[in-house]
């Protein structure tokens, strides 16, 4: 384990209160009270339905067109929180989308991309659309403008090939980044497998061969995460869109084969144009729960120093912390 993430597990950072009195979405509008006109907007809804999906994405006002990539976790074979085939079907195939992913750095059961597509098979995903491993076939470089880790993004050599981008998140906790959510799906989601190494180095190293003994400092890997993120936005313009579904709140990524159980409750469903504020706006919901349950998750968040993540794309220009939620309930 890495210096920086021992010191930050050691100091653990406090913890944010609840606000009493008020439910989540109404303390997380209230931590945005005084805002601008070009604030960022969340759309959120308690319900988890096919429909709900469908609603927020309307909700946007950006029509997915052309080849639409359609970026999920098809999640590791013995874990079980993924978002379901059930739940996205209606809206994939709404957007004509294909579901895309790429191979892991790890030696997992989606290491590579024989293994990765029967994943994808045995959890259902193929069945509702069809499946890109966008690194099957190798992998080509993003440029990015503004790093200070990496000079580029690595990623599946497929991805150029799409229009329009859905970056379909499931919000959870993670063992390394403390949370998961559209930042992360899209930096570590659409990297190659050598690109994930190259993130997770921070900057230093393009294979998995010797990724565990070239681990960044925590803050450096977060920062090069955010910096990944940012390259996809930049590629993709005004031909993205940002979707979350907040349930099963482990505080274990679906890259887990055996994840800890979920301690506190569903939350809802959020989307925005902004990757930045809907991360943010999905912490600030766990934060201000009143399900005292949510102390597992952000103690995982804030030990890891997960939202420095948040810290670093917003000075680099991918996003704004602050928002306006708007409930569709």
């Amino acid at each position: 384990m890495n210096k920086t993430l021992v010191a930050v597990l050691a100091a653990a950072l406090a913890l944010t209160g609840c606000a009493k009195g008020k439910n989540a979405e109404n303390a997380a509008m209230d931590n945005n009270s005084e805002q601008k006109a070009d604030t960022s907007v969340v759309y959120m809804t308690r319900e988890i339905s096919p429909e709900a999906i469908i609603k927020l994405y309307k909700a946007l006002g950006r029509e997915a067109k052309g080849n639409v990539a359609i970026k999920i976790s098809t999640g590791e074979p013995g874990g079980h929180n993924f978002l379901q085939p059930a739940l996205i079907t209606d809206f994939v195939k709404l957007t004509n989308g294909t579901i895309v992913e790429c191979n892991t750095a790890y030696q997992g059961k989606r290491f590579t991309t024989e293994d990765h597509r029967r994943a994808a098979e045995e959890h259902g995903f193929t069945a509702i659309a069809p499946v890109d491993i966008m690194d099957a076939e190798g992998e080509v470089k993003l440029p990015l403008e503004g790093g200070e880790h990496l000079e580029y993004d690595i990623v599946g050599s497929h991805y150029p090939d799409y229009d329009f981008t859905v970056i379909l998140s499931h919000f959870k906790g993670h063992a390394m980044g403390g949370f998961g959510g559209a930042v992360k799906n899209m930096s570590i989601g659409i990297a190659s497998s050598n690109g994930k190494s190259y993130i997770h180095s921070g900057g230093k190293i393009a294979t998995p061969d010797s990724l565990w003994t070239n681990l960044a400092d925590q803050d450096i890997f977060l920062e090069s995460m955010a910096e990944a993120a940012k390259a996809v936005a930049d590629h993709c313009g005004d031909s993205i869109l940002y979707i979350s579904v907040a349930n099963n709140l482990s505080v274990d990524c679906d890259c887990d084969a055996s994840p800890e159980d979920p301690q506190m409750h569903d939350i809802g469903i959020l989307a925005s144009l902004d990757p930045v504020a809907l991360d943010k706006a999905c912490t600030d919901l766990v934060r201000n729960s009143d399900d005292p349950g949510k102390v597992h998750l952000i103690e995982r968040i804030d030990s890891r120093h997960g939202m420095h993540t948040l810290e670093h794309a917003e000075k680099i220009g991918l996003g704004s912390q602050t928002y306006k939620l708007v409930t569709l309930d």
